[in-house]
């Protein structure tokens, strides 16, 4: 792949001049301040860190899921999606480390790449939780509807998931862009383009956001409301110690995005003059995304934290699987599942959590 020559630099300036101004003002001219930021070493430090705890986590999520490979549920088969899609994500963390470093040094091609395995993961995160969540619905609410039918279905759902994932990630292969800044270098931005179509993609933005999570999570809140409500109605311990880790990865999932989303949404309705610009409001923002976007970031490696600490089952696979190696002993794994209830399994449930 070509990196950016010298020679770019006039072809670049021409694009970065039709930007939009309140996309990358030129705070020399204008009377507001340059916006505040986060300093550029807690990006490294946290992107790095997140980068690791999520290649090894996601590794065993889908060593443990891959090696109960016949007692698989479909939970499980959309976790093991999830592992993938957090693991595919990682490729991406060493990149944006170095941009935040520094500049954006890896070309145009990179920019786009990047950016779009970013935003499918996003996707089909929300997506894959949202399946989870009518999975647990139809297990428990309407367990007598069994299940057996709508699991051939799930490797065919998973597919859609990320077939839909991406098609509503393409704007980014179309929008996202290099351009020099005169304060930043070299940045990977969206090119917004000319003011005439400058609406119509602030509104593709809007709805890319409607569709990829505020629908998913109005499912989630609605599957999740109704099998609580069952939950409380009986006296499944394996079901509820399951529900508490489902609930725990929504939780963790909704506090990591939630704040981005909506930061997102904001800075849309302000470029479209639906919210007055100002550049305290401006700064502000700028702010919060920065912020927010790292608490996105370092979701990816959250949920294999969560299935070690409360999924009981996952520890226990996961100690057959050492035990299997000859890395620890057999009794070992006869006496934590002694201490535990979580040796009996039914079709309606997680081998996994």
């Amino acid at each position: 792949m070509a990196k950016l020559s010298s020679g770019d630099l006039d072809w670049l300036d021409d694009l970065f001049t039709d930007v939009p101004t309140s996309y990358y003002p030129s705070f020399d001219a204008a009377p507001c301040k340059p916006p505040e930021s986060v300093n550029k070493y807690i990006y490294v430090v946290v992107y790095s860190i997140v980068f690791l705890l999520n290649v090894v986590g996601n590794s065993l999520v889908i060593l443990v899921i891959w090696h109960n490979k016949l007692k698989r549920s479909s939970t499980d088969v959309y976790l093991l999606n999830l592992a993938i899609a957090d693991l595919m994500f990682a490729v991406t963390l060493p990149f944006w480390a170095a941009y935040k470093a520094h500049e954006w040094v890896f070309g145009i091609f990179m920019c786009k790449f990047v950016c779009i395995l970013q935003e499918v993961n996003f996707y089909s995160g929300i997506l894959l939780l949202a399946c989870i969540s009518v999975d647990r619905y139809l297990a428990i609410v309407h367990a007598t509807e069994a299940v057996t039918q709508k699991r051939q279905w799930v490797k065919y759902i998973s597919l859609s998931i990320w077939i839909f994932s991406f098609v509503i990630a393409l704007p980014t292969i179309l929008f996202k862009t290099v351009f020099l800044s005169p304060k930043n270098g070299f940045i990977c931005h969206e090119d917004i383009g000319a003011e005439n179509t400058y609406h119509w993609k602030i509104i593709i933005r809007i709805g890319r956001h409607l569709a990829g999570f505020f629908i998913p999570l109005l499912i989630m809140l609605f599957c999740y409301g109704f099998t609580i409500k069952t939950l409380f109605q009986t006296k499944s311990m394996q079901k509820q110690r399951a529900m508490k880790v489902i609930l725990a990865v929504v939780l963790v999932f909704l506090i990591c995005w939630l704040p981005y989303n909506i930061t997102v949404i904001v800075d849309s309705l302000m470029r479209t003059s639906y919210i007055n610009e100002t550049c305290e409001l401006r700064d502000r923002l700028d702010l919060a995304i920065s912020v927010t976007e790292i608490f996105g970031y370092s979701h990816s490696c959250i949920n294999p934290i969560l299935y070690a600490f409360i999924g009981q089952k996952f520890r226990q696979s996961f100690l057959r699987i050492m035990a299997g190696k000859g890395l620890i002993s057999k009794e070992i794994v006869s006496r934590y599942g002694r201490s535990s209830s979580i040796m009996s399994t039914s079709g309606n449930t997680s081998t996994t959590i």
